[in-house]
């Protein structure tokens, strides 16, 4: 089968271009018994490094494929360790960059799937929207009028799906890192043609950053298990766990329903991480204030940072 896969992907590739029926091919052969084999998920990236453009079906596939080869495949399933990280990196990168958007929408789907994935990894694809944003070059932007300097649809929709990740720095949340890159971006755009929604992005972004809830953390395996007995208790039932979820902080909390641990006053805890104060204040007056102005996009956050610290 392995056989058969390669040689389907190599001669549907060899003229550049892969048909909807090609494609429908190298589905049912390499998923006829219901997985990828590391033999048909390199056929698959030597295809799409010969092909001069990717539909959109063959995009869908490559993502999948990989993806779920990636994610739910290779052990421990739904962990992306450090060495895959690299594997994945050195699979896709073409001379310190991406060449396709079917690779960047493939990093940003392990991030989307995966319970953790390392900083390595999320950093590298991060930086390749940032420079296609600096440059005007890159795998977003495939024939967009948008010149360096300003941000387009498809590398703000990006941005959002990778920075409130479930396997992103901070899971569903923003990190510092990913705060300061917002703000790097925010200047290097200012006054351009950008996307309609790159402000709302930068406000929640960085909002989210200064407002989140802290105490959020990757689930390592053992924090998953217990998260797993967690939802699983008979006396909690799907009613008790969602408003449980709503209330608490249940990644890193989860062993607050035993009677032996100490209780936490989880709304205090959100209420005094949601208030803006001390270093989190300094950071954002110094990134305020770094050219001796506050923008557009400083004045709608400092708005919603203020309507946010109202509501406390």
């Amino acid at each position: 089968m392995t056989m058969q896969f390669s040689d389907i992907a190599a001669r549907a590739a060899a003229d550049g271009e892969i048909t909807p029926d090609e494609i429908l091919t190298l589905r049912r052969a390499g998923w006829g018994d219901g997985r990828m084999t590391p033999d048909e998920v390199e056929a698959i990236f030597l295809a799409n490094d010969q092909l001069a453009s990717a539909s959109r079906e063959w995009t869908d596939f490559f993502v999948e494929a990989i993806g779920e080869f990636v994610v739910n495949q290779l052990e421990p399933k739904g962990y992306v360790t450090p060495q895959q990280g690299d594997w994945l990196i050195e699979r896709i990168d073409h001379d310190g960059k991406l060449d396709s958007l079917s690779e960047l929408e493939l990093l940003v789907r392990v991030f989307e799937r995966a319970e953790s994935t390392p900083e390595k990894l999320r950093d590298f694809a991060l930086r390749q929207i940032e420079t296609a944003v600096l440059t005007g070059t890159g795998p977003t932007r495939n024939g967009d009028s948008l010149d360096a300097g300003s941000i387009n649809d498809v590398e703000a929709k990006l941005l959002r799906r990778m920075i409130f990740a479930s396997g992103g720095d901070r899971p569903a949340a923003v990190s510092q890192a990913e705060a300061e890159m917002l703000y790097r971006i925010k200047d290097a755009t200012l006054g351009a043609a950008n996307s309609p929604e790159w402000k709302r992005l930068f406000v929640q972004g960085v909002g989210n950053f200064l407002q989140g809830y802290q105490s959020h953390s990757q689930l390592d395996r053992t924090r998953a298990a217990e998260l797993e007995a967690f939802m699983n208790a008979p006396s909690r039932g799907i009613g008790g766990f969602m408003a449980a979820m709503l209330k608490s902080d249940v990644r890193t909390g989860i062993k607050q329903a035993t009677a032996s641990d100490p209780v936490r006053d989880r709304f205090g805890e959100a209420d005094a991480d949601a208030a803006v104060t001390g270093n989190e204040e300094l950071w954002l007056n110094a990134h305020n204030n770094a050219d001796n102005q506050i923008d557009e996009l400083e004045q709608a956050l400092l708005a919603f940072l203020a309507e946010e610290t109202a509501r406390l």
